[in-house]
């Protein structure tokens, strides 16, 4: 079980030493975090390519904020490299220095992909093969997965590349929920979503929850990936039996920045489909110049503000809390029954989120009429109790009575008790009451994948969403942005020459490209009522 305090790893104040790597020959180096100009910094000296410096965090005054809510998970106490002394992360697997356990696991089942974004992690014509393992490479890692000890994986994303493109993706998602993963995401950019209704319907059917739907803004200009296809996903999903679907908008300065309120505002207006809206602010992979980083590069905090900004205040920098601050709740879970419970222990810089509700057409974030610090404070101070032997029904009775006094009923939406469902997921562990309260709300999430020039190793080891490869399961920023350490190495061992791929009959990598109907798509009157407000 974790404990409520900040632990060895964390500063209290800035500056914080860190390590990172060189963007230039991946030497591990020693890096100081700073506040300057009222932003935080990162900066780092290779004694052969001399000295690198980057924006880490937008406002200090949200990572102070942050990183009150600062703590070690649990870890992994089965992991997959048997190492003594491992190196993070150049022995990632999951080694026996990591801190937290998988809350959700990529499952990469292709690199081909339909379209050709150019800030793309990676894909099959970048990459110089196609790497498609097979259903029975696939299960090896989703089973290190379930193996996981002491909390098992339940969570997995499919992802790609395009999943779609594959022959095999229903087959592909049975296996994984055979092999007991309760809840599966579908990382798409919605193409054959919004051309296939059927393939919606199978998807669905076969066991995936929630459509993670890539969604760089609301015109054209601002997401050329998918913004004529976007109506059209969203009608399917739902013909589909109201497949939950994510908006995740990749956020890059000077591109889409402008519009991160009206990404916002269209989540809302979509809420009887949209569940989140989770901004991604770009993670500026392989060697770029300072000039071009300091173009493209946005933060977190950022982020937050030009919604505050866009939003006319309706969402402010107050209203968002670092991803650790659930800790609150899995202690008191933890205490309560005795298990090791599913913890969000990623490190407090890596993401930030709210929940919106809708009350009369208007925003309302939850901490606008719950008392967000004192609720999580009072869960500490049962959760002590609890640990300390008083009985779980006296503590339940208190729970049930004290929780109305965090939420003021004046500014809560009408129609439904928060504290009700609140109880109900904490004491009885009623999924049900959270499904409820993901209906009636908008998660709107923050996370900023890092690249060689943020690097922080501190987040390595507390990074919380993984790659499953048939021999390990891989932390995100090692995978991505050290590619040639993983990503390219597993993928390359499994991968396939263009060639030999397109030996196939029918098979050619060219016929993978979508041709935009840009006319048809855009004169129909689904189009023009999705769009109503956003595009003229």
């Amino acid at each position: 079980m974790h404990k409520k305090e900040a632990s060895v790893g964390y500063a209290k104040e800035l500056p914080n030493k860190t390590l990172s790597v060189c963007p230039e020959c991946l030497k591990i180096i020693p890096a100081l975090i700073f506040e300057e100009r009222g932003k935080v910094w990162i900066k780092k000296s290779c004694d052969k390519h001399g000295e690198f410096r980057d924006l880490y965090w937008g406002s200090a005054k949200m990572y102070r904020k942050a990183n009150r809510f600062a703590y070690d998970g649990i870890g992994i106490s089965n992991p997959n490299i048997d190492k003594k002394n491992p190196v993070c992360p150049k022995d990632c697997g999951l080694c026996s220095l990591h801190k937290s356990h998988t809350a959700l696991a990529n499952l990469v089942v292709t690199n081909r992909c339909d379209l050709n974004c150019w800030y793309c992690f990676f894909f099959a014509k970048r990459a110089g093969y196609v790497y498609e393992p097979s259903l029975e490479e696939l299960r090896k890692g989703v089973k290190l997965l379930v193996n996981e000890k002491p909390v098992p994986g339940n969570a997995v994303q499919i992802t790609g590349g395009e999943p779609s493109l594959r022959d095999d993706i229903i087959d592909i998602i049975r296996m994984v929920k055979e092999e007991g993963v309760d809840h599966v995401q579908y990382n798409t950019n919605g193409i054959r979503f919004a051309q296939d209704p059927d393939f919606v319907r199978k998807v669905r059917e076969v066991g995936v929850n929630t459509v993670y739907l890539s969604f760089d803004g609301v015109t054209p200009k601002a997401n050329p990936k998918n913004h004529y296809e976007v109506p059209y996903v969203l009608e399917n999903a739902k013909k589909a039996g109201n497949m939950g679907i994510i908006l995740v908008p990749t956020i890059i300065k000077s591109v889409n920045d402008h519009e991160v309120g009206d990404m916002l505002k269209f989540g809302f207006k979509n809420m009887d489909i949209v569940r989140g809206v989770n901004y991604q602010p770009v993670s500026l992979v392989g060697r770029m110049p300072r000039k071009e980083r300091e173009k493209f590069r946005i933060t977190i905090p950022d982020t937050i503000q030009k919604i505050e900004e866009q939003t006319n205040g309706q969402v402010t920098a107050d209203d968002f809390y670092p991803v650790p601050s659930m800790g609150a709740i899995t202690r008191f879970v933890e205490a309560l029954t005795g298990k090791a419970s599913y913890s969000l222990s990623t490190h407090f810089a890596c993401g930030m989120a709210t929940y919106i509700f809708e009350d009369d057409g208007k925003m309302i974030p939850a901490p606008k009429f719950v008392d967000i610090d004192g609720l999580f404070e009072y869960l500490n101070e049962k959760a002590d109790e609890l640990e300390k032997g008083k009985s779980r029904y006296i503590v339940g009775t208190k729970l049930l009575f004290n929780l109305k006094s965090f939420i003021d009923s004046s500014k809560a939406p009408k129609g439904f008790s928060l504290a009700k469902l609140l109880y109900n997921v904490l004491m009885k562990h009623d999924y049900r009451s959270l499904g409820v309260l993901q209906h009636r709300s908008l998660f709107v999430g923050m996370m900023h994948f890092m690249d060689l020039y943020n690097y922080d190793i501190n987040r390595v080891k507390r990074c919380c969403i993984h790659y499953l490869m048939p021999e390990a399961i891989i932390p995100f920023c090692a995978f991505n942005v050290i590619p040639e350490w993983y990503r390219d190495k597993v993928q390359n061992k499994y991968g396939i020459s263009f060639k030999k791929w397109e030996s196939k009959p029918g098979k050619k990598l060219k016929d993978d490209m979508y041709k935009r109907n840009v006319k048809a798509l855009a004169s129909s009157e689904l189009y023009r009522k999705t769009y109503e407000g956003f595009v003229k």
